[in-house]
């Protein structure tokens, strides 16, 4: 690839700029995954090679540049340090994903006030031969998330500069942003692949798209604008469902929080582009269907969020759990029961823990995992949704039905259903495996590790010191047993909890189960 001499930049590119982290700790003191490295300023060591690849990868995103309180020196000597020692080809740092992070972190830094007339050429070369080497790497082996970025920064880089490469790296960027908003944006507003972490991710590209094409007078750019608009609003009305009472998204799939942004900063990102009020969740319950998410909302401070979805798209099932009819339940404010999240993306233990039928709040039938979810990011066989819905009826009673297949491969094909109903004080889980043959099963609770749980003949009540939340007692005639569990929700962060346990050894199927759960005012 030919040596960059020297770029042009388009005029009147600009950004609405808006902080959304704040520095902690010292410069060259960073803090990904929830683990901390401090790096010697005079000989930074960008290949980090003790750090897991996904850390490696936000060291060279470059979001730290938006870090308020960080100095212009300190900004300045990231730039040229990362310059100096990383050539064109370095891993890590020129794989596909995180150089269109990078490349989109460097444009809206250049944007920003603090920069203005100071950006270097040096800088701009870069950028430059980041973008076209980008434009030969994009990822069509994944696709997905990945193949957004990839059109985000082409279109960020298109925006920018001026020239026939730019003309290029636009015209192929809008392609597929236009291709995917269709393909990754589903009819109910989520994102295809299922993560509600990943969803605030795509929505906030579509948001900052919206953003850098802003006064420019391209009617293909305006066109997609006004498609970015309606997308993003759609995105919010899901996401402000799949976010609990206490301001975070659910863990359904790959998803941890304190990665991607809030619902509440999204809102008043969208609200500041467009100068009207974002889509918010109303009434007391919402189907998104076609994602394959049901939410209950039957008082303020109460959620109950449950899947009967696919595990992602077919060609892309990278980040899915076995996660169907798993549910998380807040009460007053607070998550009760809850997912057990996402701690690695690095094949392990706790990775098949988080992945596996054992860190959800469903059934288990023989042992077997209901997809079979393997190595870091593989999904084989896999379930499938069958018939969810959620009604209101004319009593005010929330039912919830849905099933899946993923037990059919099994001998007797069993099929498990899972009604969810909410009336006044009691929420019940009503279980029922059909098939054939005799069967072990199990049903699993995960209790938020922040509350106690305490059981007295079969029922636990699960309380914040003196304050009760819920009684909850098994259905079916099994026993009440109690484990140890892992919840993580955030990565780097694995915290015991108590899991509720019902079992049930060689029972003839048809079979039902379920949970009774109390609620107190």
């Amino acid at each position: 690839m030919p040596r960059v001499e020297s770029v042009a930049l388009r005029r009147g590119v600009t950004l609405t700029l808006t902080l959304r982290r704040r520095m902690v700790g010292e410069e060259n003191t960073f803090t990904f995954l929830n683990l901390t490295r401090r790096f010697d300023p005079t000989h930074f060591d960008w290949p980090a090679t003790e750090m897991s690849k996904l850390w490696r990868y936000n060291l060279h995103y470059f979001d730290y540049l938006h870090d308020g309180g960080r100095s212009w020196a300190s900004s300045v000597f990231l730039l040229n340090d990362w310059l100096k020692n990383n050539p064109q080809g370095t891993p890590d740092a020129w794989e596909p994903f995180p150089a269109s992070l990078r490349l989109v972190n460097w444009i809206k830094f250049f944007l920003s006030p603090e920069a203005s007339g100071k950006v270097e050429e040096r800088w701009l070369r870069s950028l430059y031969q980041q973008a076209l080497w980008l434009e030969k790497n994009i990822e069509y082996h994944l696709l997905a998330n990945h193949f957004f970025k990839n059109g985000k920064a082409l279109i960020f880089a298109g925006i920018y500069f001026v020239g026939d490469d730019a003309e290029r790296w636009l015209k192929k960027g809008l392609a597929i942003i236009a291709k995917e908003l269709d393909e990754q944006i589903l009819a109910d507003g989520g994102h295809f692949e299922r993560s509600p972490m990943y969803h605030a991710m795509i929505l906030e590209d579509c948001l900052d798209l919206f953003n850098i094409m802003d006064g420019q007078n391209i009617d293909k750019l305006q066109l997609l604008r006004q498609r970015l608009r309606e997308k993003a609003e759609g995105m919010l009305g899901f996401l402000a469902g799949m976010t609990h009472p206490d301001g975070d998204i659910a863990l359904f799939n790959d998803a941890a929080l304190g990665i991607e942004a809030k619902l509440e900063w999204l809102a008043a990102y969208f609200e500041r582009l467009t100068g009207e009020k974002a889509l918010s969740f109303t009434g007391n319950y919402g189907s998104f269907a076609e994602t394959g998410y049901y939410v209950m909302a039957p008082r303020l401070g109460d959620r109950l969020i449950v899947d009967c979805g696919p595990v992602g798209p077919d060609y892309q099932p990278g980040h899915a759990h076995c996660d169907s009819l798993s549910f998380e339940l807040s009460l007053k404010g607070r998550r009760v029961i809850v997912d057990s999240g996402c701690c690695q993306y690095v094949d392990g233990d706790i990775r098949r823990y988080n992945r596996g039928n054992a860190g959800h709040n469903t059934v288990t039938v023989d042992g077997e995992n209901q997809s079979e979810v393997w190595g870091a990011h593989r999904c084989a066989r896999r379930a499938r949704p069958l018939n969810g819905r959620l009604d209101k009826m004319k009593s005010g009673t929330l039912v919830f039905k849905g099933a899946h297949d993923g037990y059919q491969r099994l001998k007797g094909q069993p099929v498990h259903h899972r009604t969810i109903t909410w009336s006044g004080e009691t929420y019940l889980i009503d279980d029922r495996v059909e098939g054939a043959g005799r069967h072990n099963l199990e049903s699993r609770l995960h209790i938020h590790p922040d509350l106690s749980v305490e059981v007295v003949d079969s029922n636990a009540s699960i309380r914040a010191g003196s304050d009760l939340f819920a009684t909850i007692t098994p259905l079916g005639g099994g026993m009440l047993e109690i484990t140890d569990g892992w919840y993580c929700p955030e990565f780097g962060l694995q915290q015991p909890c108590v899991v509720l346990i019902s079992r049930f050894s060689k029972v003839p199927l048809p079979f039902s189960t379920g949970w009774v759960i109390k609620t107190s005012k």
